[in-house]
């Protein structure tokens, strides 16, 4: 999806745009752009961005009250951060870094058990074409990364990072997670996020801002109308970056997300990227962009990525069986694919 703010128009914004790149995330995280904005019949938009969860997340609430308005957008964020703090795999002496260092878990937050008990279900639901336990084979690929030359990897490291990958080897219970194999790990990254915007989303519904939109680097949740009659407008990312988007569609209570292995390549052909089939270790590549309509984000995170490992044709058939639930695909060769009711969105 477009993205509300781009990292370089957030520090145009704040007028930052010289150092560029040299803006470490600590830095970033601590910055935020606020606006408001009177609209007609006494509402008011509030909208604020701030660096999260490695990604731009934007917040536009609109409401009566501004103060109202303003509160549940702080609280949102709030959420935002306490819930990055236990599903984050990157920082040390998170739940679920902890989780992957050392192959076990007690104590579960249960946003983790419930997120956990969440995954694997998907798991199940897609044959395997989502799975949390794919972060060997990330690892493998991150460290053999050449952006700008040819990956070099053996059949035998390919072949070490897939036995460990096994969703049925993780035992979720109450009060323990656990991993089977030594040297397993797990990857929320994708649905995680989807979570964590659903209860932000969830937090402004409570605080009475019943309309608002989340943008999380393109995972969109959208609530209630931006105007009287007028749902939210979203357009999709164009995966060639020319601006010429896809489709433009209108979401009412419901979420969208896109999976595309333009945005993240570990080669110079672009035949390796962040999307990966956990069975295969290899990165499909018959879709450039797959976007999923679903009720929440974490379902269309989950569902985006599984189309995408999909083969387009499968990936429609996939999600033509799921209530509640549409897609468009955009093959290799440009061609979109769409599910039945893909239009009515």
């Amino acid at each position: 999806m477009k993205n509300s703010y781009s990292r370089r128009a957030f520090l145009r914004t704040l007028g930052l745009i010289g150092l560029g790149a040299s803006i470490p995330a600590p830095a970033l995280a601590a910055m935020k752009m606020a606006d408001v904005t009177r609209l007609t019949g006494n509402r008011v938009k509030v909208s604020e961005t701030r660096f999260l969860m490695g990604t731009f997340v934007a917040i536009t609430a609109i409401h009566e009250s501004r103060t109202l308005a303003e509160h549940g957008v702080g609280l949102a964020f709030e959420e935002i951060e306490r819930l990055s703090a236990i599903f984050d795999r990157h920082s040390d002496n998170t739940p679920l870094s902890r989780l992957n260092d050392e192959g076990r878990l007690g104590d579960i937050a249960p946003e983790l058990h419930n997120m956990m008990r969440e995954a694997l279900a998907y798991t199940e639901l897609t044959g395997g074409a989502y799975d949390p336990t794919v972060l060997p084979v990330v690892e493998m690929l991150r460290d053999k990364a050449a952006p700008s030359g040819r990956m070099d990897i053996s059949e035998a490291e390919v072949k070490e990072a897939l036995a460990l990958v096994n969703a049925k080897a993780i035992h979720v219970s109450k009060n323990e997670i656990r991993f089977d194999k030594q040297g397993m790990g797990i990857t929320l990254d994708g649905m995680g996020k989807g979570y964590i915007v659903d209860r932000a989303s969830d937090v402004l519904n409570k605080t009475g801002v019943a309309d608002h939109m989340i943008n999380a680097g393109g995972d969109m949740r959208a609530r209630g109308e931006r105007a009287p009659g007028k749902p939210w407008t979203v357009a999709i990312e164009d995966p060639a970056g020319k601006g010429e988007y896809p489709a433009v569609i209108e979401l009412r209570d419901a979420a969208i997300a896109t999976s595309g292995g333009y945005e993240a390549s570990y080669n110079a052909s672009g035949s390796r990227h962040h999307v990966i089939d956990p069975r295969t270790a290899l990165s499909p590549t018959r879709s450039v962009s797959v976007s999923v309509v679903a009720p929440t984000v974490m379902q269309a995170d989950a569902l985006s990525t599984a189309a995408f490992v999909m083969h387009p044709k499968d990936g429609v058939r996939f999600i033509n069986t799921l209530p509640q639930c549409e897609t468009l695909i955009i093959g290799d060769s440009g061609v979109k694919l769409s599910s039945r009711h893909w239009k009515q969105c």
